[in-house]
C-alpha cells in the first residue's frame, strides 16, 4: 500500500532549480531517507510532501492515502500564540490523546466531581491508561519537565523537543522528519533511534545522522544535480551502490568526451552544406556538449592550512570547578592537552559542556582552580551562538573581511576566493548574499571563517548541525589531517567515533569521566555496568590491563596517570586490531595470495606498534 506519492513535482526560485519533475513513493512500513547537499532543496521537498508548500509544474501532484494519518516535524516548529507546553503536546485529533488530556484537566477541577467521573469512564472505555504512562515516558525521555511553561519562552532546541514529543504521542501512521536529531542529546537520540526502528512505522526523513541511516532506514533517495536516484537498503548499501553508479557514469563520460572530440573536429571544418543531415549532426553535438559540460566531479574539501606551531605547553586545566547556585556543573576538572590530540565532550543537554569550553578559553572564570594557555596556542572557536553573519554581505566579502589569504605549506598562499572554492562555494555562489544561503551553507561559511584565522587548537561546539553528509565527510577528512589539537562537543555519534578516541563524559553533579576509547565502546561499557549494577570502569573493556606501579617513594602525578591510561587505551585498540587480523587469516576461503601478503605486512606493523607502546608505558611507569 502506497502511503505517500509525489508525481512530477518541481520547485524553482528565480533562476535556481531546486528539483525538477521529481517522482517519489513511500510505501507502508518503509523507512525512507532523503540525502543531498545543503541548498539543494531537501527541506523544501519535505514541505511539499507534507502539504505545507504547493508543488510546481504541469501535472504535478501529491497524494496521501486516506487511511494514513500524517505528522510532520520541521526544523523550526511553530506553535500557537500563548500556547503552553501542555497545549502543544496534546493538540491532537487522536481520541485517546484527547481523553488523557481531559482526564488531566478533570483532576485539577475538584469542584466538579462529575467531570472527573466522566473522564475516568472515557479512559476506561478507550483503554487509555497505557497511553497515559507512555506520554509520561516520552516527556521524561525528552527532558520536558514544566508543562505549564509558555512555548514562546522556550529556546529553539526546547521547542524542537516539544514538537517531537507531540508527534510521538500522537502515534501517526506516516511520519515526515526534518533533521530530528538536532538539539537532542545522545541519550535522547539513541532512544529515538530505537523508537523509529519499530516495524509499524512509515517514515520519510532528512537526517545527517549516519547511524540513523544505517540502523533505521531501508531505502535512501539521493537528490543530486536536480536528478533523483533511488537505492534500496541502508547507509552501507547506499555507499556501495552510489560508488558503482558513479563509476559507471565516469566510464560513460570518457566515451562521451571522445565522441565530442570527434564531433568538434567535424564542426570546426564548417561544412558548407547545411542540409538536414548536417543540421541534425550539429544538434546532436550541442546535446552532447551540454551532457559533458553538466557533469561535475564531487567537490573536495582539501585544505592544506599551515597552522601555527604549538609550544610544549598548550592548554592546561588545574582543578577547575564551576557552579550556578546549588547546581554544580564542573567539579575539580584537571587535564593537560598534548600535541595533536583530538578529544570529544559528551553529556546531556544542560550538563555543563559549553561552560567547560568557556572556562578553557578563558571566556569564563572558574570558581576554583585555574586555566593556563601556552604562549603559541591560537584558538579557533566554533560555537552555535557565533553564527552571526551579516545578511547584506556577499559570501566572498565575509571571508575577505577576515583575511585576503592564508598561509599554506611550503611557503604558498591561498586566496580567499580559492579557499571558498575548496570549501564547495563555486565562483558564482561566492557572489551570493548571505541572506540567500541555506542554514547548512551558513554553517559551512561560518566554519570557514574560523579556519581562516589559522588556528592550531580547534574547539568545535556542535559543528555537525544542519551540515549535509557530503560536507561532514570532507570535514572529517580535514580534521583527521589537522596538525593541531581538536576538542569537539557533538551529539553525532558517527562523527565522534571517527574523530575522537578520547572523551570527557559529563555524568552529572559536576563529575567528568576521562575515557580513553570510542563513544560506542563507552556506551557498550555503560550497558554492561547497568546490567551488572557495577560502578563505572576507568578504561574500556577492550583495553589491555597493565600492572599498577607500587613504588612507594615516588607516587605518580595526575598527569602521569592520565598519560598511562592514554597509552593503555592505544594498546587496547592495537590488540583489538591484531585479533581482527588473526580472525581474517582464519578464513582461508576468502584469502588470496595478495590479501595474505597485505595482512602479513599489516600484522607486522601492528606488532611493532604494540611493542613501541609497551615500551612507552614502561617509561611512564618508571619515571
Amino acid at each position: 500500500m502506497v502511503y505517500l506519492e509525489l508525481e512530477q513535482v518541481s520547485k524553482i526560485y528565480g533562476e535556481k532549480v531546486l528539483f525538477d519533475r521529481v517522482d517519489l513513493q513511500v510505501a507502508q512500513y518503509t523507512k525512507v531517507a532523503l540525502v543531498a547537499k545543503n541548498g539543494t532543496g531537501k527541506s523544501t521537498l519535505l514541505r511539499v510532501a507534507a502539504g505545507i508548500d504547493q508543488p510546481e509544474g504541469v501535472g504535478s501532484s501529491v497524494y496521501v492515502h486516506k487511511e494514513a494519518r500524517m505528522a510532520y516535524l520541521p526544523q523550526e516548529p511553530e506553535f500557537g500564540a500563548n500556547a503552553t507546553v501542555m497545549d502543544a503536546v496534546f493538540d491532537s485529533d487522536n481520541e485517546v490523546v484527547q481523553a488523557v488530556r481531559d482526564y488531566g484537566e478533570a483532576l485539577s477541577r475538584t469542584d466538579r466531581p462529575k467531570l472527573l467521573q466522566d473522564a475516568l469512564s472515557r479512559m476506561d472505555r478507550l483503554r487509555a491508561w497505557d497511553i497515559e504512562a507512555r506520554i509520561k515516558e516520552v516527556l521524561s525521555r525528552l527532558n520536558i519537565d514544566n508543562v505549564d511553561q509558555r512555548v514562546d519562552t522556550l529556546s529553539g532546541g526546547q521547542r524542537k523537543r516539544v514538537a517531537l514529543a507531540k508527534l510521538i504521542i500522537d502515534e501517526p501512521d506516516l511520519i515526515i522528519l526534518d533533521e530530528p536529531t538536532n538539539h537532542l542529546d545522545l541519550d535522547m537520540i539513541e532512544w529515538l533511534e530505537e523508537w523509529l526502528q519499530s516495524p509499524n512505522l512509515t517514515l520519510l526523513m532528512v537526517t545527517h545522522d549516519r547511524y540513523f541511516l544505517e540502523r533505521v532506514c531501508n531505502r535512501i533517495i539521493e537528490l543530486d544535480g536536480g536528478n533523483v536516484y533511488h537505492y534500496t537498503g541502508n547507509y552501507s548499501d547506499f555507499l556501495n551502490k552510489k560508488a558503482s553508479r558513479e563509476e559507471t557514469a565516469s566510464a560513460e563520460l570518457d566515451k562521451d568526451r571522445k565522441r565530442m572530440k570527434q564531433e568538434l573536429e567535424w564542426v570546426r571544418r564548417m561544412p558548407s552544406g547545411r542540409g538536414t543531415k548536417a543540421k541534425s549532426r550539429l544538434t546532436a553535438f550541442s546535446e552532447l556538449k551540454n551532457k559533458v559540460g553538466s557533469f561535475r566531479k564531487e567537490d573536495e574539501l582539501t585544505l592544506e592550512i599551515k597552522g601555527q606551531r604549538l609550544g610544549s605547553k598548550i592548554l592546561e586545566a588545574h582543578n577547575i570547578s564551576k557552579s550556578y547556585g546549588e547546581k554544580e556543573l564542573v567539579r575539580g576538572f584537571s587535564y593537560k592537552f598534548q600535541k595533536g590530540e583530538r578529544a570529544g565532550i559528551v553529556g546531556r543537554n544542560g550538563a555543563g559542556k559549553s561552560t567547560l569550553l568557556h572556562m578553557l578559553t578563558k571566556e569564563l572564570e572558574p570558581d576554583t582552580g585555574k586555566v593556563v594557555h601556552g604562549s603559541n596556542t591560537v584558538f579557533g572557536y566554533y560555537t552555535q551562538d557565533g553564527i552571526n553573519l551579516a545578511n547584506d554581505m556577499r559570501v566572498i566579502e565575509v571571508v575577505r573581511e577576515i583575511a585576503e589569504f592564508i598561509p599554506l605549506e611550503k611557503g604558498l598562499k591561498l586566496t580567499a576566493r580559492g579557499l571558498l572554492e575548496r570549501f564547495m562555494f563555486s565562483s558564482k555562489q561566492q557572489q551570493v548574499y548571505v541572506s540567500q544561503l541555506s542554514g547548512g551553507e551558513k554553517r559551512r561559511l561560518y566554519l570557514l571563517t574560523v579556519l581562516m584565522k589559522n588556528p592550531n587548537f580547534l574547539i568545535l561546539d556542535e559543528p555537525t548541525n544542519d551540515l549535509d553528509i557530503m560536507t561532514l565527510n570532507v570535514l572529517e577528512d580535514f580534521l583527521l589531517d589537522f596538525p593541531g589539537c581538536v576538542l569537539i562537543v557533538s551529539h553525532d555519534r558517527f562523527f565522534l567515533d571517527k574523530l575522537a578516541h578520547h572523551l570527557f563524559i559529563f555524568e552529572g553533579e559536576g563529575q567528568i569521566r576521562d575515557w580513553n576509547g570510542l563513544y560506542t565502546e563507552y556506551r557498550e561499557q555503560r550497558r554492561e555496568e547497568l546490567r551488572e549494577g557495577s560502578p563505572a570502569a576507568a578504561v574500556p573493556a577492550t583495553t589491555k590491563p597493565a600492572p599498577t606501579p607500587t613504588t612507594e617513594d615516588a607516587p605518580l602525578s595526575q598527569e602521569q596517570r592520565k598519560a598511562i591510561r592514554r597509552v593503555e587505551g592505544q594498546i587496547g585498540k592495537l590488540e583489538a586490531r591484531k585479533a581482527d587480523i588473526n580472525r581474517q587469516f582464519a578464513d582461508m576461503a576468502a584469502l588470496t595470495p595478495e590479501r595474505i601478503a597485505e595482512l602479513g605486512r599489516e600484522l607486522a606493523e601492528v606488532n611493532e606498534a604494540i611493542e613501541e607502546k609497551e615500551l612507552e608505558w614502561m617509561e611512564l611507569v618508571e619515571d
